[in-house]
Formats: C-alpha cells, sequence, structure tokens
C-alpha cells in the first residue's frame, strides 16, 4: 500500500513568541533539534518504502522558506499547495486529498502537523501498520496518544469497541474537549481515553466521500480551488476566489465527530505539539537541575526552568520554574506555569499596531535575507546577503535613496540603464526614484550593507517592475 504523508505547514505559534512570529512560525524552527520542526516531520516519512514524496500545504508567504527547508534535507515534495487564506484543518486536507486522488486513484494520506514531536519513530510507523488494514477498507483512522497524565491542553477521544479486524484499534466513542484537570483525572483513571493528536490515516476517496456528506460547502469549494488551481514556479497555488469562499472547519468537526467509519489508534510514541514554552522544556534533554539551555547561558543556583539565547549572553542567578527566551529585539520573562499567557502579548502588539509578533530582525526573502541593524530619524541600515544565484526584483523607491557597500562576494548592480559588477570595498548609490536590481552571479553568498536614507523608509515603498519569484 502507498502511503502519501500530507504535511500541514500553517498555524503561527503565537505561544512560543518571541521566537514564533507571523513571518517565521514556530514549524520553520529548529525548537528541539538542529533541524526544523517541519524537517524532522518530513524526515521521520522518508526511506521507508511504503511511504512516497511528501505532500506539503503551506501557507503562500512561506512557501520559499518551506521549499528551502526541503531542500537542505534532500527532499522532493510530490507538490507544495499554497493557500491564500488559512481555514482551518479540513479544507487543507480536503485539497490535498483532492490532489492525491488525481495522482493516484486509491492514495492513502498520512496526515501530519508540521510541528508535532515524536520520539519513538518505530513506535509511529508500527501504530500506521496498525491502522493500514482498516483504512484499505474504508475506515478514517485518527492516532490517539495513550495519556501520561491527566493534561488539560489537549482534547481527548474515547475508544469504543475493539475492532476484530484490527491490532489495538478501536471505534471511537466520541471526541471530547479540552477538559479541566478533575474531568481529566476521570479520563486517566477511565482508562480508555487518549489524547487526540491531530493525525489522521485514510484514503483520499474515503474521506472526500464522508466530507461530501457531511460538509458539502467545505467538499465542493476544495475541489473547486485545485481543479482551477495553476502551477506558480515550483508550487501550485489553490484558486484564491474558490479557497477564500469555504467555509473554515477542522477535520474533527467537519467529519470525524459524524462519521460512522471514524477508528481511534492508541499509541505511545513520545508525542507532544509542543503548544508552549513549558510543552517544550518537557520534551527536552535536561541537565542535572532540570534545566534546559540553548544559546550563551549563565547559570548559578537554577532549578527546572528552560533558558535560550538567540544572540546575547543570558545569566540567571538564584531562581527556578522560569521561562527565559532572548532574541535580538524582544526578551520574554515568564514563570512557567503562566507561559500560556504569553498570547496576550502578541495580542498586545496587534492592538499597538506593532510588528515584533509578525518580523524578526532578520527577514528572509527568496533570494536571501537581511537584518535590521540600526535605525534612526530619516535614516536605517540593514546587513544583506544574498544566495548564490538570487536576484532581487527591478524596483524603485520613492520616498529613499540607498547606498551599498559590498562586504564579501560579487554584486551585480543595475542601476537605471547602467549595470556594473562590484566586488569586496566597493560601493555605489541608488538615487530616489531610480530603477535598480541587486544580483549575485558569484558562487557564494553576497554580503553588503545597506545604508537607507529619506522621508520615509517602510518596506512597502517598494514599486516592483519585474520579479523572478513571482511576487507582486
Amino acid at each position: 500500500m502507498k502511503i502519501y504523508p500530507v504535511i500541514l505547514s500553517g498555524g503561527a505559534g503565537t505561544r512560543l513568541w518571541p521566537l514564533s512570529r507571523a513571518a517565521l512560525p514556530k514549524q520553520l524552527l529548529p525548537l528541539v533539534s538542529e533541524k526544523t520542526m517541519l524537517q524532522d516531520t518530513a524526515l521521520r516519512t522518508a526511506g521507508r518504502a511504503e511511504m512516497m514524496q511528501p505532500l506539503i500545504v503551506c501557507g503562500n508567504q512561506h512557501r520559499f522558506l518551506v521549499a528551502e527547508q526541503l531542500r537542505e534535507i534532500k527532499v522532493n515534495p510530490l507538490g507544495i499547495l499554497l493557500e491564500p487564506v488559512g481555514r482551518n484543518t479540513a479544507p487543507a486536507v480536503a485539497a490535498a486529498a483532492n490532489y492525491l486522488k488525481a495522482v493516484d486513484p486509491e492514495a492513502v494520506m498520512l496526515v501530519l502537523p508540521a510541528d508535532h514531536v515524536i520520539n519513538d519513530v518505530e513506535a509511529f510507523h508500527a501504530a500506521i501498520a496498525r491502522a493500514s488494514g482498516l483504512v484499505k477498507e474504508g475506515a478514517l483512522a485518527t492516532f490517539g496518544i495513550v495519556p501520561t497524565g491527566p493534561e488539560t491542553g489537549y482534547g481527548y477521544i474515547q475508544s469504543g469497541d475493539s475492532l476484530a479486524n484490527g491490532d489495538k484499534c478501536y471505534k471511537v466513542a466520541k471526541f471530547v474537549e479540552k477538559p479541566n484537570r478533575e474531568t481529566a483525572q476521570e479520563f486517566i483513571s477511565a482508562g480508555n481515553f487518549s489524547w487526540n493528536s491531530g493525525m489522521f490515516l485514510f484514503r483520499a476517496d474515503s474521506f472526500l466521500k464522508e466530507l461530501e456528506q457531511f460538509a458539502p460547502a467545505i467538499a465542493k469549494a476544495s475541489a473547486e480551488a485545485v481543479t482551477k488551481g495553476y502551477r506558480d514556479l515550483d508550487f501550485c497555488r489553490l484558486d484564491e476566489a474558490a479557497f477564500t469562499a469555504c467555509p473554515s472547519d477542522s477535520i474533527d468537526y467537519a467529519v470525524m465527530e459524524h462519521t460512522k467509519h471514524a477508528v481511534v489508534v492508541p499509541a505511545s510514541i513520545g508525542w507532544s505539539d509542543v503548544g508552549s514554552w513549558s510543552a517544550l522544556h518537557e520534551v527536552q534533554a535536561k541537565d542535572e537541575a532540570g534545566n534546559v539551555t540553548r544559546g550563551d547561558v549563565y547559570l548559578d543556583n537554577v532549578q527546572n526552568s528552560l533558558v535560550r539565547a538567540e544572540g546575547r549572553i543570558v545569566a540567571l542567578v538564584g531562581v527556578k520554574d522560569v521561562v527565559v527566551v532572548e532574541t535580538a529585539d524582544a526578551v520574554l520573562v515568564a514563570h512557567k506555569d503562566q507561559v500560556q499567557r504569553v498570547k496576550q502579548v502578541v495580542d498586545h502588539l496587534k492592538d499597538k499596531d506593532r510588528t515584533e509578533h509578525i518580523y524578526h530582525t532578520k527577514v528572509y526573502r527568496p533570494w536571501g535575507c537581511y537584518e535590521g541593524i540600526d535605525m534612526g530619524e530619516r535614516f536605517q541600515v540593514k546587513r544583506i546577503t544574498v544566495n548564490p544565484g538570487g536576484k532581487l526584483s527591478l524596483q524603485m523607491h520613492h520616498h529613499r535613496a540607498e547606498h551599498w557597500v559590498v562586504v564579501s562576494g560579487t554584486a551585480r548592480v543595475t542601476c537605471g540603464e547602467s549595470v556594473k559588477l562590484l566586488t569586496e570595498n566597493e560601493s555605489t548609490y541608488i538615487p530616489i526614484g531610480m530603477n535598480h536590481r541587486l544580483e549575485n552571479p558569484g558562487k557564494v553568498p553576497l554580503h553588503l550593507i545597506e545604508v537607507q536614507s529619506g522621508s520615509y523608509l517602510g518596506e512597502d515603498d517598494i514599486v516592483r517592475f519585474e520579479d523572478v519569484y513571482s511576487r507582486t
């Protein structure tokens, strides 16, 4: 049986601010290992005979980062579907199912969020094997995590009758929303409840058949979004009008809570959805005092804490049960019992029209990245890196001039009708209103310093005339 992993790479991960931000959410960050969570998820299914190349579903704004991260780990995806807007998991999976059905009418989908941790990969694949026979016969399988305690942050699945034709597989009795602690303890004591992992295994045609019955509007809109979709470079863009008109709903609400074919496969696989900083602390290796650290960290009499330094030394003395996360433009300090309130910080930043919940100081682009290093009245300084072969759009600014100084590498600079090569320690000036472009024709990264000056320095002061990455 061929199994097609479908990796859902949407979401913002706001509870992991200040590291996770809208432009660089948690699934695209190396939170648990040296690889990003998306990369770990893709590699979890790689190299197995029954597993096909993955199909990725992500937001349009993350497309180049997703493609680059897969290239780094030498995973060639079956496709990357671009959602014009977020519509929850049911429409995303429905679009993937329609896409796969056209590729393979008997396709079996393994639906995986990109931002989960699974420490016991062999047990994970054993659970998939247990569900496979039932899925062939039309079952819609969900993987329930055998609980290790009365967790209130997860939904639960109650197991019903055991299935004779499935190894340790059960009918789904009911899905339960996140409970309070007393109710969660009752579930643990009952012994037939598991955490709802949000991972699924089913045939694409079986899922679509149930979706048409229980959520026909989602079924129709998602099918139309795929049919009217089109290729854009290495991506498949879902039709914007059709997908935007699609109702927003989760798989559980749209299908799994209604279908008679839902089965649950309880599994102990070392799973976590890493939904908060305290959850990240739980899944990582700790020192003898229970601390998890990353980066340049100094601890003195510190216990049971998570400390992450991205750029500077972070020193803690005489504290316990805290989370400290340092980035270039923000620092979070919280008690471990209060980390769910981080979302309120993000809401505050939104209300104040700030940008620290959207961007880091380093911003990634398909051609490379730039990082703000200084800013004042009427000026801004950036460090720019252009990857080999990278090419910025042919563009113009109404309100700012730019000075470029090459630090290393070779730059091809278009300024009006002039095209010239610059190398280390050479510079050029781009006047206000002048059409210009920066390229790296070399085989090593191009590093330069950009000094902007003018009355307005916002990123929206860009008029693009030509762009190889199809950006507007």
